[in-house]
Order: C-alpha cells, then sequence, then structure tokens
C-alpha cells in the first residue's frame, strides 16, 4: 500500500512537471495573439479544439459514461473559478512582462498549502508556514507598495489581477482533489473546457462585434471587448496548437492532483518560474527588474522549502522516525 503511495505521488509529480511546460508555452502564444485578437475569442477557439482532444481522452478512460457525476454544482463552481483565474491572469498577461505577471501568479501553490489545511484536513507545520509567509512578502515586494500610481508601469488593478488568479487556481485544485476521488482526470478536463466555451460565447453574444471597445483607452480593457476577427494564415496554426495544449493542461494537471497530496504537487509548479524568464527574454526582450527578482527569490525558496519538508514528512512515515531523523 505504501508503494503505491508513493509511486502515485510520483506519477503526479510527473504529470504536474507536464503540465507546467505547457503552460509556460501556452502562456507566451496567447500573449503573442493578444495585440490582435479579443480574449474571448481566443479563449473559445482554444477550448473547442481542447474539448475535443479530451473527449478523445475520455474515451480512452473508460467511454463517455464516466462524463456523469454525482456532484454537478462542484464540478460547475471548479470550472467557473478556473475561468475566473485565466481570465485575469491573461489579461494582466496582455500588459505585463511574462516574468512579472507569472511570478505573482506564483502566490497559487502558497494559497493551495494554506488553503490545504481546512479544506482538505492536511497538516502543515509552522516551519512550512513560515516558508508560506516569506513568500507572500516576495508576493508585497512585487506590488511595490513604497511606489506612487504615476511611477508603476501598469495600474495597481491590473497588478492585482494575477494574484487574484492565484487564489481561484488554488481554490481550483483544492476543490480538485476532493473531486478527484470520484471523478477521471478527462472527464475533469472535458467539464474545464465546457465551461470556457460557455463563457467564451457569452462574451462574445454580448460584446463580440466590439462595440464595448470603441473608444477605450485601456490596454486590459481593449483585450477584453476588442471585436472577433478571423485569424490570418500563420495564426490558425497558433490556435490550433493552444487547443491541443490547453487538453494537455487539463488533464495533467486534473491527473496531478487527483493522484497526490496538494502540499506535494504544488511546489512543482515553480518550474514555471524560470521558463517565464525565459520565454519573456527569448521572445519579448523582457527581463525582470529587481524588485521581480527579490520578489522570485522569495517566492522561490519559500516554495523549495515547502517541498523540502513536505519529502522529510514522507520519509519520515516510510521509514520510521528514528529513521526519517537519521535520513
Amino acid at each position: 500500500m505504501e508503494t503505491l503511495r508513493q509511486n502515485r505521488a510520483g506519477l503526479g509529480i510527473l504529470f504536474v512537471l507536464i503540465g507546467v511546460v505547457c503552460i509556460s508555452v501556452n502562456d507566451f502564444l496567447i500573449k503573442q495573439l493578444s495585440g490582435g485578437y479579443p480574449l474571448h475569442q481566443i479563449v473559445f477557439t482554444r477550448s473547442s479544439i481542447g474539448i475535443v482532444v479530451s473527449l478523445l481522452i475520455v474515451q480512452y478512460e473508460g467511454g463517455f459514461g464516466i462524463l456523469r457525476t454525482k456532484t454537478p454544482w462542484q464540478h460547475t463552481l471548479r470550472g467557473v473559478l478556473i475561468v475566473i483565474a485565466n481570465m485575469t491572469f491573461f489579461v494582466g498577461l496582455a500588459v505585463m512582462p511574462l516574468a512579472d505577471v507569472t511570478a505573482l501568479f506564483f502566490a497559487a501553490p502558497l494559497f493551495i498549502t494554506l488553503l490545504s489545511i481546512p479544506i482538505l484536513g492536511e497538516k502543515v507545520g509552522p516551519l512550512r508556514m513560515s516558508a508560506v509567509a516569506v513568500g507572500f512578502v516576495g508576493v508585497i515586494i512585487m506590488q511595490r507598495p513604497w511606489a506612487d500610481a504615476d511611477s508603476l508601469e501598469v495600474s495597481r488593478y491590473v497588478l492585482a489581477l494575477p494574484v487574484i488568479a492565484a487564489l481561484t487556481y488554488a481554490l481550483n485544485q483544492i476543490l480538485t482533489r476532493k473531486l478527484g476521488v470520484e471523478s477521471k482526470a478527462s472527464a475533469m478536463a472535458v467539464y474545464i473546457q465546457g465551461m470556457f466555451i460557455i463563457v467564451s460565447l457569452a462574451f462574445f453574444v454580448v460584446a463580440g462585434d466590439g462595440r464595448f471597445a470603441e473608444g477605450a483607452t485601456s490596454g486590459p480593457m481593449i483585450f477584453l471587448l476588442r471585436a472577433w476577427v478571423w485569424p490570418e494564415g500563420p495564426d490558425m496554426w497558433v490556435f490550433f496548437g493552444l487547443g491541443v495544449n490547453s487538453a494537455i493542461i487539463g488533464y495533467c494537471l486534473s491527473q496531478a492532483y487527483r493522484l497526490a497530496d496538494a502540499a506535494t504537487i504544488a511546489p512543482f509548479e515553480y518550474i514555471g518560474l524560470p521558463l517565464a524568464v525565459f520565454w519573456g527574454f527569448v521572445i519579448f526582450g523582457d527581463l525582470p527588474d529587481l524588485a521581480v527578482w527579490v520578489g522570485i527569490a522569495l517566492i522561490l525558496g519559500s516554495g523549495l522549502f515547502v517541498f523540502l519538508r513536505e519529502r522529510q514528512k514522507v520519509r519520515m512515515v516510510t521509514t520510521g522516525p528514528a529513521r526519517g531523523r537519521r535520513g
């Protein structure tokens, strides 16, 4: 039984690593498209392709019967949370450097560690709690509370968007852990893609002709409300890649949080931080400033400490208290 549990944790880590790499690719592709297409069009196209791929995986994992669920409202809530997380993150991504918005979003594993206590009943000791507090200090530094509004490149409202995305994403992943006991990862991915399609279609009905974007001067509002346009030649392939990538992300993250404890999985999402810096520099020529580097260091350091404490706890459970202390 213990070996099985360890194997499931290892698989969960593998799935989250694949998912985070795909997320980093997803982010820079959406940032590339954000200058010419509205967010709801990107989301609709991505999810329409993604749901087809997800349904194929459903068929492989047991057929369409696994889409039936006894907890539809909880899955609906999970879908709403991930839609809010994605929308707020992508709006911030359109006007902020990739590394900056990703670094702020990485408050999510900190939120996951905190929320796993009341929601999942997981134990988090004082040392890990201290590490989480250090991570949030990093988030505050990146918010630059000492700066006046005129000296900031974006408004404080925009700076808050990735943190809102982090909180709703954390709640989503905690809920994934609870629902994953009875639901397959592919089924949960289909529910998410379906929610994205519903919300993006609602945006299209209300604002798809671009009438609300007329006269708008704010980058985030233009990205949200500009009119739909038919993708140009090369962009068609980008949209297609986003759709396939979206299906992989939805499946891998759902599977990861089904297989292992949230506190075990969450720290591995930090691989997204160096990936965001890499893509931001290679594709867009952006490098973080000092405040962002300090924030990244604090968040990354706290996350790694939380991970090491979690590994130590697992080792003590598997080898016994005395051997665990020597190890």
